[in-house]
């Protein structure tokens, strides 16, 4: 299958249907959904304990970054207390979901690295898992969540600030954050079967550039769920899934061949 290029909407609606048929992998097998529930329900219990403290203090949060106010106008200072306070509790949810996945990715290796097989083994035979020494392994996935994590501050902060823009940064502001969000959620979600062919993090990311608009339609979808109250937790599994569907069916077959030379044949 010849390598395919981003087509803009028809990729972007072709993401969303992968995300969709990862859902319905793991709804066809229960078991399997409820083994993918467990890390991301460990996950979820530390992140609602910050967000739920973040969200008692939140006045208080909003009148610490806005100390340039306190001497306007009561009216004007209590909208700028009322907006600093979405902007931030919005970042702070940004960056949940755009941690979560790594960070329950890191800690859910395991038990993603299993469905993620199983999803190809279900369409023809995933590749045998690399000759690398588990602690090489671990020392990778820190790196990457750790990046990831950097990354996610970065832009968490950018868009906290474009928060406070009049009209955009209440409308185009949360659908740009959801495309970038998506764009870094699918190289997470995709990254088990790619690491099998040999692709590291940097490889791996230029392969997405390559189908930016099947990533972001795919990651932002993801995105979209998991803000929806304990959305994440249930569609990690079908996420993850569809993850390993979207790798195996479009993204694998445009790995440069210098790389595919060096996987070795999937198991039947």
């Amino acid at each position: 299958m010849p390598a395919v290029k981003g087509r803009g909407l028809k990729d972007l609606g072709s993401g969303v249907a992968y995300f969709f048929r990862g859902l319905a992998w793991v709804a066809r097998r229960p078991g399997m959904w409820l083994f993918g529930l467990i890390p991301a329900l460990i996950v979820l219990v530390v992140y609602a304990v910050l967000l739920g403290s973040l969200a008692w203090n939140l006045d208080g949060a909003a009148r610490w970054v806005t100390p340039f106010a306190d001497h306007w106008s009561s009216g004007l200072r209590t909208a700028t207390h009322v907006v600093a306070g979405l902007a931030l509790f919005g970042s702070a949810a940004f960056l949940a979901v755009l941690t979560f996945t790594a960070l329950t990715m890191l800690i859910g290796d395991p038990f993603y690295e299993r469905i993620a097989v199983a999803v190809e083994d279900s369409q023809g035979g995933a590749p045998p898992e690399p000759d690398v020494p588990l602690a090489t392994q671990i020392a990778r996935a820190v790196k990457d969540a750790l990046i990831l994590g950097l990354i996610a501050v970065v832009f968490g902060l950018l868009f906290f600030v474009l928060g406070f823009l009049p009209v955009v940064g209440q409308t185009v502001v949360p659908v740009v954050a959801a495309c970038v969000s998506g764009y870094f959620l699918a190289g997470e979600l995709t990254a088990v079967m790619l690491e099998r062919r040999g692709l590291m993090r940097r490889d791996r990311f230029a392969l997405l550039k390559a189908h930016r608009s099947l990533a972001v339609g795919f990651g932002a979808s993801a995105f979209v769920v998991f803000l929806i109250p304990l959305g994440a937790v249930f569609a990690m599994p079908g996420a993850v899934a569809g993850g390993a569907l979207l790798a195996r069916e479009r993204l694998v077959p445009a790995i440069p061949a210098s790389h595919r030379e060096r996987v070795p044949p999937a198991h039947h």
